[in-house]
């Protein structure tokens, strides 16, 4: 097959998204197929490019992946965290996308036999949709998350603090603002919903999701795990008796909104506060980073807040801890949500702390690989850490969570069901 791959996400950035299609472009070129990728020049995760990716990359410039992949690489527009300018980005790399891959499709005989959209860049889903029309070439959406539920639902109570509701209860206009981006919200999720539906098919990442999306009318869904590859990520080790006194917990990721970890940094005060022996260290990036540490600082918590790290150290922070965290808010769209990080955590063998619901609980749970407590539930955590602290074979390495994703995550079983779905769509 000729696939295109829509992306605004890809190699050599690292994250969740890079890190999938790299995997699964791999085995699709080991298995003979041709894949042509159009992406931005790298620019994640500070919204620019390093000054090593301006030399080595250029808009409009035509590179050989380091799989034998064929990379065009569109514009950008370099932005902040913030929501509007990130779309704004991902809107101007679309637009740049279709002119330069319909000057490269020009002619009928070059022009691929399926195209992959994948989300979050909600532009993404236009373009594909947009080049399968012009080239009645099937269209295949990839939903990574539940996207755009994620940005479409509001949290419980709103997510708005108590006096932030008063705040806007005494401002006409405010009231105004807010229903016009909640009706603007309300317009991105029907689009993308017809988007979805207007495709071949559809992949999402997690089985809840593949249900939300049948139950709106979405005809052909899929699902193709997050994952990992096991001989890339070695099996941890139980720490010797007496190697070190404190309770060590990591977290690994992305320190956003949606992960919640403020619980983590207060369950930390409390446990130093009863004379628990605790470290938390968080390593990553993200829009609370500063936050959390501020908080650390002032609630004298035993957290060290570190920047993001080069992959290849990742192991030495794994083998650094006994218990891993992962957290995600309790929010509706959540309980849909598998938390990529969650697979190679698995794959570690560490005892994971999971706040958790949903399918990524369940995950968990099925694994036998550590504790689920609910999302955001200090006295939980608490409660778990102090029982840890006091008998450490509760944090013992484990085997069923390698297990587990051999089973069920190993990138070269994705690989082969994500092309056994290309095949099916071509044939169709």
């Amino acid at each position: 097959m000729r696939l295109l791959l829509l992306t605004h996400y890809y190699a050599p950035e690292f994250g969740a998204p890079q890190r999938r299609w790299s995997a699964l472009v791999g085995r699709f070129i080991a298995a003979g197929h041709r894949v042509t990728v159009a992406a931005p020049v790298p620019h994640y995760p500070a919204g620019r490019p390093t000054p090593l990716q301006r030399r080595l990359h250029r808009v409009g410039a035509v590179e050989t992946g380091s799989h034998g992949e064929t990379v065009l690489r569109t514009a950008f527009l370099p932005h902040r965290a913030d929501i509007g300018t990130r779309t704004a980005d991902h809107a101007l790399a679309a637009a740049d996308a279709l002119r330069r891959l319909r000057q490269r499709f020009s002619r009928p005989g070059t022009r691929p036999d399926v195209i992959v959209a994948t989300a979050p860049a909600i532009p993404t889903l236009l373009l594909g949709r947009t080049l399968s029309a012009l080239w009645g070439v099937p269209l295949v959406v990839e939903m990574r998350d539940a996207w755009p539920d994620l940005v479409t639902h509001v949290g419980p109570a709103g997510a708005i603090t108590p006096e932030a509701a008063e705040t806007m209860h005494r401002s006409a206009l405010r009231r105004a603002l807010s229903w016009g981006v909640a009706l603007a919200k309300g317009e991105v999720h029907q689009q993308v919903t017809r988007w979805q539906s207007g495709a071949r098919a559809v992949v999402t990442t997690t089985g809840r999701f593949a249900e939300v999306l049948r139950e709106r009318g979405v005809g052909i869904v899929h699902v193709v795990r997050n994952g990992t590859d096991l001989s890339l990520v070695p099996r941890q080790r139980d720490h010797l008796p007496g190697d070190h006194p404190e309770l060590r917990c990591l977290y690994l990721g992305n320190m956003g909104r949606s992960q919640g970890l403020e619980t983590v940094v207060r369950a930390a005060a409390a446990l130093r506060g009863q004379g628990v022996d605790v470290q938390v260290r968080m390593v990553g990036h993200g829009v609370e980073a500063a936050e959390l540490a501020a908080l650390a600082v002032e609630l004298d918590a035993p957290v060290e807040v570190i920047p993001r790290i080069p992959h290849r150290e990742v192991g030495a922070q794994y083998a650094w801890a006994d218990t891993v965290i992962v957290s995600l808010r309790d929010w509706a769209p959540f309980a849909w949500t598998v938390p990529s990080k969650l697979y190679e955590m698995l794959a570690t063998g560490r005892h994971i702390t999971a706040l958790l619901a949903g399918e990524a609980a369940d995950v968990v749970r099925e694994a036998d690989a550590g504790d689920v407590l609910p999302p955001e539930d200090v006295d939980a955590l608490v409660e778990l850490w102090r029982g840890m602290a006091a008998d450490r074979s509760r944090a013992a390495v484990r085997a069923s969570g390698r297990a587990w994703v051999a089973e069920h995550a190993d990138d070269d079983v994705l690989a082969g069901r994500y092309l056994a779905i290309l095949q099916d769509v071509l044939r169709g």
